[in-house]
């Protein structure tokens, strides 16, 4: 019998060893966040004997947060942390179990592909060295970290500015390969409709709401224990300093179009969750939405707006989230996009199900909905 080891001693690490004494009946069990009761990312490394065929038992996802979740959910995967790919599961009685033959002596699986902080790293450098960006540091996060703003544009004066913040959910990465994709896009000198936009239109980016949750393997809370998607009314720097900092910008900032990128742990598809519950919301907003909506499913089949989430009542919107309340307080355009940690289930992938690719192309793709808005 090989000698099993289980590690999460590392960038958004999160498992517990509940039993590995035996490759065949290996037992894990997810941890909650640091200062919270939410629970369902979990990020490891298992090194057993090539060879080996080992089965892993999650035993407390049926306590998670989200356990409709699981069910349809295969688990990413990857020998290298480059190439990530998914691994079938099943969950019955509250227990996700999958297993993996080792053709390789160490395996690293994740709830969804990581995205680390030394790429949201690397990705603030590469934006910088194009002369349209500038990288600022808005404040610190409760741990130290630096909460990032990228401006992006070719004028002083712009006459449109459009938001973009990922990741308030830290176990939500494909919000940051979202990002990603974007920004790529939008940097492309060879993109006529990213040229013409950043003309007379400022961007502002940020890539990662959430880095202490990030580092931390949380799913939805940052260091203090704060889901940072219901801070937006009354934020403060001493338990969310992260939307303090940013909202205080935006309001300095004004802005004609908010986008808060999310992903969503039970439904298998891309879609976006507006402010039909605001106070303000009237036919001028649903216009805008419509055509924003259809002009992001004329370029992108990932893409649709027959699943998704119930729309508010009038006037019962709560306004602690991000996209409500800045809809609200500008009067404008604001959409949480949500995607899948699962698949999409009208564009399947057997092999890599939804993926830090199929996410970036998504956000490569959203340049064409905020160009038609802008117009």
């Amino acid at each position: 019998m090989s000698s099993i080891v289980i590690s999460d001693q590392f960038d958004s690490g999160n498992i517990d060893v509940v039993d590995a004494s035996n490759p065949q009946d290996i037992k894990l069990a997810i941890r909650k966040d640091n200062a919270s009761d939410f629970l369902q990312f979990f990020h490891f490394r298992l090194e057993a004997s090539t060879g080996e065929r080992c089965k892993i038992s999650i035993v407390n996802a049926g306590e998670s947060s989200y356990p409709n979740g699981w069910p349809g959910y295969d688990v990413c995967t990857s020998w290298d942390r480059a190439d990530w790919f998914r691994t079938p599961s099943t969950f019955q009685d509250g227990v996700l179990s999958f297993e993996i033959e080792m053709t390789q002596n160490s395996v690293y699986f994740s709830y969804f592909t990581p995205y680390s902080h030394e790429r949201h790293l690397d990705l603030l450098a590469w934006t910088q060295g194009d002369s349209r960006v500038t990288n600022e540091t808005l404040g610190s996060t409760i741990d130290g970290r630096a909460m990032s703003l990228l401006r992006i544009c070719e004028t002083d004066t712009p006459k449109r500015k459009v938001w973009v913040i990922a990741r308030q959910h830290p176990g939500e990465t494909m919000a940051e390969w979202f990002v990603e994709g974007l920004l790529h896009s939008l940097l492309d000198e060879d993109n006529p409709a990213a040229r013409k936009l950043l003309s007379d239109t400022a961007f502002y980016v940020v890539p990662n709401m959430n880095p202490d949750g990030s580092a931390r393997g949380n799913l939805r809370t940052n260091a203090s224990g704060a889901n940072l998607n219901r801070e937006w009314q009354t934020p403060s720097m001493e338990t969310s300093p992260e939307v303090y900092l940013v909202r205080e910008r935006m309001m300095a900032e004004g802005g004609d179009l908010f986008l808060d990128i999310h992903g969503d742990e039970e439904l298998p598809y891309n879609f976006v969750a507006g402010c039909e519950g605001n106070p303000s919301y009237d036919s001028r907003h649903a216009e805008l939405g419509k055509r924003f909506k259809n002009t992001y499913m004329g370029i992108s089949p990932d893409f649709q707006d027959t699943h998704g989430y119930p729309k508010d009542e009038a006037g019962k919107a709560d306004l602690r989230i991000a996209a409500n309340w800045l809809g609200e307080h500008f009067k404008t355009l604001s959409f949480t996009i949500e995607m899948p940690f699962k698949d999409n289930a009208d564009l399947p992938n057997s092999i890599r199900g939804w993926s830090g690719e199929r996410s970036a192309q998504l956000g490569k793709d959203v340049l064409f909905p905020i160009t038609k808005h802008c117009d």
